[in-house]
């Protein structure tokens, strides 16, 4: 199916909704039957047909149909926050006495339910630098289950080589995960390159308008009911009709925002890459990348955000770059409208945050303003280090 399809007409179904153009939205928590065998027929299906909104809600049916086809996958999952579907995704997999190999650096989140609360349960867990594919490989233990991927991850942006990852976790029978919300289905669909689940912080680029947590897994139907009847109904996590059509309203322009910001990233990219004042930028489509040729090879575009390593003798210049651009808000998340920048040094002691990242590293998110008025914005705060 081509994009335009899947984000304007799969899944909605408008001879059964009044011929409604916009999904409509089921704001109910029940459904009703008119007679007890129907309701005992019904529950049967409880994942699949109306009954009960937790499990099933057609609002969010239409979203999951959706977000399945943008990733090549059969069925997808809908969840209350990235951080929920990544826990549900991982907790899928593995139990006590299983061992997964992360990618160093994922997001903060991942890493803390990695170290901090499945390691309670037993659940051991290698972090490897997951630019060389031979050290996955090394880190195989006995017990490995599941090797988890970002690529590129959110603040440094290095890549995987996801191809071969996934050709050594086959032969071994282990199970693969990958973040993909940098790059959204639009540059990266990982199950094309045998990825077994594919996670997303729907916040991000899906819903694309700053005002809905979420998160998506998509996989194989098998995985997606397993999950559905297990951590998704016994945990809880789900979102609302209403939140479900309001990420339906962001995918409608989900392939203009993702092109726009991914365009004007790159033109702010060259613009930067020779200015005296940046030391370093993490791009996967920067020419300073080494990794270049393997982002070429597995992404479409290089994004919409990026991170810059100042030439800084101390914090204060970096705050003061910050406080001195006009057009940027300074703010976390990304994938909205808004361009946003992030300054490491912001973090202090933040403790739901183990930083391992220079205190002059800023990362960046283009939105959908104009690149040539982001580039002046950026050019004066610059010269004010």
């Amino acid at each position: 199916m081509d994009i335009s399809y899947i984000l304007n007409h799969l899944g909605e179904e408008r001879e059964e909704y009044y011929g409604a153009v916009a999904p409509p939205v089921f704001q109910t928590s029940n459904f009703c039957f008119k007679t007890v065998s129907e309701m005992r027929e019904k529950l049967k299906h409880e994942l699949e047909t109306p009954f009960y909104t937790r499990g099933y809600n057609p609002t969010v049916t239409i979203l999951r149909k959706k977000l399945a086809a943008l990733e090549g996958a059969e069925d997808a999952l809908v969840f209350s926050s990235g951080s929920a579907a990544v826990a549900a995704a991982i907790m899928s997999v593995v139990k006590g006495g299983d061992h997964v190999i992360c990618v160093e650096k994922p997001y903060s989140w991942t890493n803390t339910l990695l170290t901090k609360f499945l390691s309670k349960y037993g659940v051991e867990c290698t972090f490897v630098d997951g630019r060389e594919t031979a050290v996955f490989e090394k880190a195989i233990q006995a017990n490995t289950k599941l090797i988890y991927l970002e690529s590129p991850n959110s603040l440094t942006f290095e890549l995987q080589d996801i191809t071969a990852v996934n050709a050594i976790a086959k032969s071994k029978n282990i199970i693969t995960i990958i973040d993909n919300s940098y790059s959204s289905p639009i540059n990266q669909t990982p199950i094309a390159f045998g990825v077994d689940m594919v996670v997303h912080s729907a916040t991000k680029y899906l819903n694309g308008h700053s005002d809905v947590l979420a998160g998506v897994v998509c996989g194989s139907k098998e995985r997606i009911m397993k999950m559905m009847a297990e951590e998704y109904m016994t945990i809880g996590g789900i979102i609302s009709a209403h939140e479900a059509a309001q990420i339906l309203r962001g995918l409608r322009t989900l392939e203009l925002r993702v092109n726009k910001s991914s365009e004007s990233a790159d033109k702010i990219v060259r613009f930067l890459e020779n200015h005296p004042k940046i030391k370093q930028i993490n791009y996967p489509f920067s020419s300073a990348n080494p990794q270049l040729s393997l982002a070429k090879k597995q992404m479409k575009q290089g994004g919409g955000m990026f991170s810059i390593v100042l030439n800084a003798e101390k914090p204060e210049q970096v705050e003061n770059f910050c406080d001195s651009l006009k057009r940027f808000l300074i703010a976390t998340s990304w994938g909205g409208y808004e361009s946003l920048v992030f300054p490491i040094c912001a973090l202090g002691a933040s403790k739901s945050f183990e930083n391992p990242l220079p205190w002059n590293l800023i990362r960046l998110y283009i939105g959908l303003e104009d690149a040539d008025l982001l580039i002046e914005d950026l050019q004066q705060a610059l010269e004010k280090i």
